[in-house]
């Protein structure tokens, strides 16, 4: 189990370190643009590691409209907003905000697949967006302080949630793993129309080919995003969804420090106290600290 813990933790220090690749990214090129080709690099990426795995296969003809229904909101929608975003957003709060995607996860799965909530898991619910409220809310403009990037971040957060709902009805036979991988090429193409449709430049993807900025691109694409969702898909069969949610508060922590030390971003102290509500929201609203209190009284028993 402890290799599995260890990926894990791997993958959640890639997921934080990719915010501050990502602020980097969108800084020297369109973000719609840059997220059409990075998001082709990872889905080709996850489709050649599935045929070594011997898990690829070609969609069948009833599961292209499921691909295309959940590729609209888990790689079209989510991509752009979160790219976009990001260009008038900090590190810190991109952070932070992405730190909701469980508890927006699991409040989806309330509204529409009609999951009991209680007590526990509502005052999960309320520390986590109290936190995200405070960290927004910096500054002396009071709700004017809230930027258009934390806005459009935010609905990147909830159209993934809504996503991971749909991808919790697809069938068993057909793999999340491979699923993901179709659905980041045949998204990049949508992707990338949106790019043309908002006027961006396709020259400016030449910037890839510089060395660090290239390096920045493959570790994005392919460490973080391909590599990172599949061992991920993998952790939640392995341990459950509950204990491969409590890790994802170090992707909180990760990326944070990320912005600090590669952004040169200040942490201030309401992104500190919005940070342990984020926390402590995760732990409650996903259900891990239930699962952690029922697994406790069971050695005891």
């Amino acid at each position: 189990m402890w290799k599995i813990y260890s990926l894990l933790f791997v993958v959640m220090l890639m997921w934080g370190m990719n915010v501050s690749a990502l602020k980097v990214l969108v800084d020297a090129v369109d973000p719609i643009l840059l997220n059409a080709f990075r998001v082709f690099t990872a889905g080709v990426a996850v489709l050649i590691i599935c045929a070594v795995l011997g898990i690829f296969r070609l969609p069948r003809k009833s599961e292209w409209t499921i691909m295309a229904y959940i590729g609209a909101f888990n790689v079209v929608l989510h991509h752009a907003f979160i790219a976009t975003g990001l260009e008038g957003t900090s590190g810190v709060n991109a952070s932070l905000i992405l730190g909701l995607v469980p508890l927006v996860t699991v409040l989806m799965s309330v509204i529409f697949l009609k999951q009991q909530v209680n007590k526990l898991r509502m005052t999960g619910f309320l520390l986590g967006f109290s936190g995200v409220a405070l960290t927004t809310l910096t500054g002396d403009g009071g709700l004017g302080s809230i930027s258009y990037g934390d806005m459009l971040v935010f609905l990147g957060v909830v159209v993934q949630g809504f996503s991971f709902v749909l991808i919790s009805k697809l069938k068993a036979d057909f793999d999340p793993r491979l699923i993901t991988g179709y659905m980041m090429v045949f998204g990049s193409f949508f992707i990338f129309g949106l790019s043309q449709l908002f006027g961006a430049n396709v020259s400016e993807i030449k910037a890839v080919f510089d060395w660090h900025i290239g390096g920045v691109f493959l570790f994005s694409a392919v460490c973080a995003t391909a590599f990172g969702h599949m061992t991920y898909n993998l952790a939640i069969k392995k341990v459950g969804p509950a204990e491969s949610a409590i890790f994802t508060n170090l992707n909180v922590l990760f990326a944070m420090i990320g912005s600090a030390f590669f952004l040169g971003e200040v942490i201030m102290l309401e992104h500190v106290v919005g940070f342990v509500l984020i926390l402590i929201g995760i732990f409650f609203g996903t259900g891990a600290m239930e699962y952690l209190l029922k697994r406790r009284r069971g050695k005891i028993v």
